[in-house]
């Protein structure tokens, strides 16, 4: 009995997947009972669809890859991640800089005070060292000769020579003045600031014009 139902099953699955099947001339073929019984029946439109499923599986990683919320791009190489690093560096928005302050005599003596000292230590350092190599390569650094090279320029340019010799020196003895009188706790309100500031630049110009035309 039992054998007799398995049997009708068998009969009515096969029936139910032959009826799934359409009739076309490119998938007609002869199927054998046992394809039919296990399920193993497959058209001519089946391969076409196998292949469309394995491409859509090949494409899946790049689709993930593209629409990840983690992954932006591909894996690249180390080579173009740097060229990528550095062409996105550059449309950075860059820091405000001075650019954006007002000037003001607050910051700027200060500022001044850090170049005039870099003028006259390095000016320094350069005419010391030229002066101990000058006899080496047939310099002629000596006061005398210096004084009558000098005395043979024009007016303006003697003048124009000796006041970028002199304010440098002059602004720097006066605003380290300023400073070393601020180190001592005094004249630190903004309003007493800003008087030293424009009292060291106008002693700075005239002293400077005085050991000029001196």
């Amino acid at each position: 009995m039992s054998v007799n139902m398995f049997s009708q099953r068998a009969v009515q699955t096969s029936m139910r997947r032959l009826a799934t099947i359409r009739p076309t001339n490119s998938s007609m073929r002869i199927l054998s009972p046992a394809a039919i019984a296990t399920g193993q029946i497959r058209t001519a439109e089946e391969p076409y669809q196998d292949r469309e499923q394995e491409h859509a599986l090949t494409l899946l990683p790049l689709r993930l890859a593209a629409t990840s919320p983690t992954s932006t791009s591909l894996p690249v190489s180390s080579e173009e991640a740097n060229k990528l690093l550095a062409s996105q560096r550059k449309n950075r928005p860059v820091s405000p800089h001075l650019g954006i302050y007002r000037p003001q005599v607050t910051w700027i003596p200060s500022a001044m005070n850090r170049v005039t000292g870099s003028i006259l230590s390095g000016g320094l350092y350069i005419f010391g060292f030229a002066y101990l190599v000058a006899p080496a390569f047939g310099w002629h650094l000596e006061s005398a000769t210096m004084a009558a090279t000098v005395a043979a320029w024009p007016v303006a340019a003697k003048v124009a020579t000796k006041f970028l010799i002199a304010w440098p020196f002059t602004f720097h003895s006066f605003n380290g003045l300023r400073h070393l009188t601020w180190d001592l706790g005094a004249v630190l309100t903004n309003k007493q600031v800003i008087v030293t500031g424009w009292t060291v630049i106008a002693l700075s110009f005239v002293t400077a014009l005085g050991l000029t035309f001196y």
